[in-house]
């Protein structure tokens, strides 16, 4: 009877091929490079936190997605997100930081929730966020421009960045009088692209919003035309409220700098509809979507927000940033057949000694190759025939080989072979190293 254990990977996880990685790796280095390129510095909290500190803003439905475990007498949990433990790690460090603090993170965060296709429970997240003690509308707008670059930088499809004002919003609701269910209502209109409007207003009955109410709600949600135009029609909405007209002049504003910083006006649109369910929102919101694939969902997410710290110390945070959820974007572009593994290899040669003899000189050589910032793998086992050592080479998609026996040790050059072009020649150090770097 056999005592093995049969081996899985735990559902709501993800593992991929080399191939796939490599894709999924060159995503998170353009994300990367695209968040350096504006001066946000990276950042790495740790996975597990103390439970204290994870569940200190945490309620309702995520502390019941929180994996939380004691181990000794420590009371521990995985992190649910990047927030919370950015806000615990500015609240530590602010006597050390420069503000405004600019950071970015990209790392794994946990979630207990039910897997489902492109749904995980560990899965990447791509943050980027400013926060000072002020900050200017300016940085709304400049987050515009750092989702517009990275989408730009991925060149995956063609994209629009939906943004809006939640003080718009609330100050609407104060004048219709529903402010004390601004919160469900701000929810229900937020999943109006997926539900349509016939569910939304289902809903909003279902929780008291009177017809007359309902329909002025459709008909401000509903606000269309260009950036101008829309602005416009707010402006003329005789909507008379302070925090809606607050909310109006700093998406005015953020309309303003996003048209100076030359984003084209078909990758931006203001959309009343988006309304961002989370409550910590307090101004501008973000989503972005793929024009064409708009059943995918929000791509990049999220906005303004004051008081981040709260919970950890009385000094108070303005701060704005958006998120990237990669793994789900990563499962759904490959459900969907827009990104394919590409022939690309990590390595760009192979060096094949053809006995024990000529390792030294392999060696060498392959030492020779990285030290000019040629990737290099080395075949070491021997006892395979020439063949074998080729497949090998074939099935990673290595470009070149070169094979070194003993006559090409004693003449100091190598066998390179062209794996694309199925040809070889000998040549010495000099022209390998001009022939691979081409």
């Amino acid at each position: 009877m056999s005592n093995k254990v049969k081996p899985r990977t735990l559902a709501g996880t993800m593992e991929l091929l080399p191939a796939d990685q490599i894709i999924f790796n060159q995503m998170v280095d353009k994300i990367r490079k695209a968040y350096e390129s504006f001066g946000f510095l990276p950042l790495d909290t740790p996975i597990l936190e103390l439970s204290e500190i994870l569940l200190a803003k945490a309620g309702g439905e995520t502390e019941k997605q929180i994996y939380r475990f004691n181990k000794g007498d420590n009371d521990l949990s995985l992190r649910f997100d990047l927030t919370v433990p950015f806000a615990k790690y500015v609240s530590i460090n602010q006597n050390e930081l420069a503000f405004p603090f600019k950071r970015y993170q990209i790392g794994k965060v946990y979630r207990g929730e039910r897997p489902q296709k492109c749904r995980f429970r560990e899965f990447y997240q791509c943050d980027v966020d400013v926060i000072s003690d002020k900050l200017d509308i300016m940085n709304d707008a400049e987050m515009v421009n750092v989702i517009y670059q990275t989408f730009k930088s991925l060149d995956l499809a063609k994209f629009t960045i939906c943004i809006n004002n939640r003080k718009i919003l609330n100050g609407f609701f104060e004048f219709l009088e529903i402010s004390d269910k601004k919160v469900e209502v701000l929810r229900i209109i937020d999943k109006i692209d997926k539900i349509g409007e016939e569910a939304m207003r289902k809903e909003l009955d279902k929780i008291g919003i009177a017809q007359d109410k309902m329909n002025k709600i459709c008909e401000f949600i509903s606000i269309c035309g260009n950036t101008n135009e829309k602005i416009g029609k707010l402006r003329e909405a005789e909507i008379e409220n302070e925090i809606f007209t607050e909310g109006l002049t700093e998406l005015e504003k953020v309309a303003k700098y996003v048209k100076a910083f030359g984003i084209p006006e078909e990758n931006f649109k203001i959309d009343l509809k988006i309304a961002r369910g989370l409550d910590y929102y307090t101004g501008t919101v973000y989503e972005t979507f793929f024009d064409e694939y708009r059943n995918l969902g929000s791509l990049c997410s999220g906005g303004r927000y004051d008081n981040l710290t709260e919970f950890y110390t009385d000094r108070n945070f303005q701060g704005v940033g958006v998120s990237i959820g990669l793994t789900r974007l990563f499962a759904q572009l490959k459900e969907m057949n827009l990104i394919k593994s590409k022939t690309e290899a990590i390595s760009q040669v192979l060096v094949v000694p053809m006995d024990e003899a000529a390792t030294d000189f392999a060696l060498k050589v392959a030492q020779i190759l990285r030290n000019n910032q040629i990737n290099t793998d080395m075949y070491s086992n021997f006892y395979k025939d020439m063949k074998a050592k080729l497949k090998y080479a074939d099935k990673l998609n290595i470009p070149y080989v070169c094979i070194i026996g003993e006559n090409e040790m004693k003449e100091n050059v190598v066998m390179l072979k062209n794996m694309k072009e199925k040809i070889q020649e000998k040549v010495n150090i000099e022209e390998m190293l001009k022939i691979i770097s081409k």
